[in-house]
């Protein structure tokens, strides 16, 4: 009986979460960098290269009720006019609620050459986004007989939002990286529009928006062997990043870095940020481990060591898994421009 009350509060926090005017926020992948329209708008079509990619990521696996998120897409870029374009579907899912949120957005991103080796990419992104929550399964403490703990029908707790609630919404996107080939810098800010995200009629839940800035500087190191075939040496790098975020009242930063060894990438991430609020915000260790294959194929794994409160045994961290297929379509001999790679960490 005790653990039924418990699991009762637990439930009423998490309605409290979904209905108030609390503020939200977005999901966060420990291989940012492999999910790059999700990061910055401006990195649309920045391998220069026509590329394809998808995301997944399992937060807390060991709770009841996990989080899950996805993220697909497919950028290309355009030589001719400078220009990269792309489309990117999102989504993401906690089984408390069944309450998932799906987007779909088309960005644009145009380069710009400051000088030498020297260029800045400004880019856009407007989305679709829709939000769905089925709360039949929820708990309230008015259902429950205290005497025989006997579970009723829902009383009048979700008067006025229907079983099924379903809300969609435009929202809008826009960043900017400068870049050379040894560092680079950039900024974005998503949710411009402050969308209102409630499923109430007449209440007003805005999403805020979220402010990221990310960077980093990349150091070549003495090259491997000579491949037998085309006569190229294999890359070995070293690179050191940040990615800070901010989405009222959250601020994180990740800071890490990553030895590159052709075809193996390792790296190590610090995900917390000491904050004036008292809201936890020392969350996890990252390691993660990729393999960059000739074929254009980049294949990643990562795991989070919860080092919060939360505790790694209560949590189970969090997986997350990528894959990115870059290629160039169309003729190589065609093209009057050579292309310029943003130097930053492929996961």
């Amino acid at each position: 009986m005790f653990r039924r009350i418990i699991g009762v509060f637990i439930t009423l926090g998490a309605i409290c979460c979904i209905f108030s005017n609390v503020i939200a926020q977005d999901t966060q992948y420990s291989q940012f960098y492999a999910a790059p329209l999700y990061l910055n708008p401006a990195l649309t079509g920045a391998s220069e290269l026509t590329r394809v990619g998808v995301n997944y990521r399992n937060q807390w696996p060991g709770l009841d009720h996990s989080f899950n998120s996805y993220s697909a897409y497919i950028d290309h870029y355009i030589f001719d006019y400078n220009s990269g374009i792309g489309l990117i579907f999102n989504g993401s899912k906690e089984s408390l609620a069944n309450l998932s949120t799906n987007e779909i957005g088309l960005s644009y991103a145009y380069r710009l050459k400051l000088g030498e080796n020297m260029f800045f990419r400004i880019g856009g992104m407007a989305s679709y986004m829709q939000r769905d929550a089925f709360f039949s399964d929820l708990v309230f403490g008015t259902q429950i007989d205290i005497i025989n703990g006997n579970i009723g029908g829902i009383t009048d707790e979700l008067d006025g939002v229907p079983i099924d609630s379903r809300y969609s919404f435009i929202d809008y996107s826009a960043g900017g990286m400068f870049y050379s080939n040894k560092i680079w810098l950039g900024a974005s800010v998503h949710h411009l529009s402050e969308p209102n995200t409630s499923f109430v009629e007449g209440q007003i839940s805005k999403l805020p928006m979220k402010f990221s800035a990310q960077g980093g500087i990349k150091f070549d190191l003495p090259p491997g062997r000579r491949d037998y075939f085309t006569h190229a040496y294999a890359e070995r790098s070293l690179s050191f990043a940040f990615n800070y975020k901010q989405q009222d009242p959250f601020n994180q930063l990740d800071v890490g870095a990553q030895l590159f060894v052709d075809p193996l990438a390792l790296g190590v991430w610090y995900r917390g940020l000491p904050t004036k609020n008292n809201l936890p915000n020392n969350e996890a260790i990252i390691g993660v481990v990729g393999v960059s294959l000739p074929s254009g194929l980049d294949i990643g794994y990562s795991y989070d060591v919860t080092i919060s409160k939360l505790g790694l045994k209560n949590s189970g961290g969090a997986h997350e898994i990528s894959l990115t297929y870059s290629f160039l379509w169309g003729d190589e001999k065609n093209r009057n421009q050579k292309s310029k790679v943003i130097p930053c960490f492929k996961y």
